[in-house]
């Protein structure tokens, strides 16, 4: 996943979940670590970071 389709993922999330977002992600990274899929677990951590930076880009 480049930084484009992450950044599109993570916008993605926030606009479905709000604050529980960056959770979200941390779940589907966990689950997905656990079944043996850390490529793809990787990836989910990455859109978690890009949750974490947007939504701290909004914050007074």
């Amino acid at each position: 996943m480049n930084a484009i389709q992450t950044a599109e993922h993570a916008r993605a999330l926030i606009d479905a979940y709000g604050d529980k977002a960056e959770a979200h992600a941390a779940q589907k990274a966990n689950a997905l670590r656990n079944s043996g899929e850390h490529q793809h677990a990787e990836a989910w951590m990455q859109v978690r970071k890009a949750i974490k930076q947007m939504r701290g880009s909004h914050v007074s």
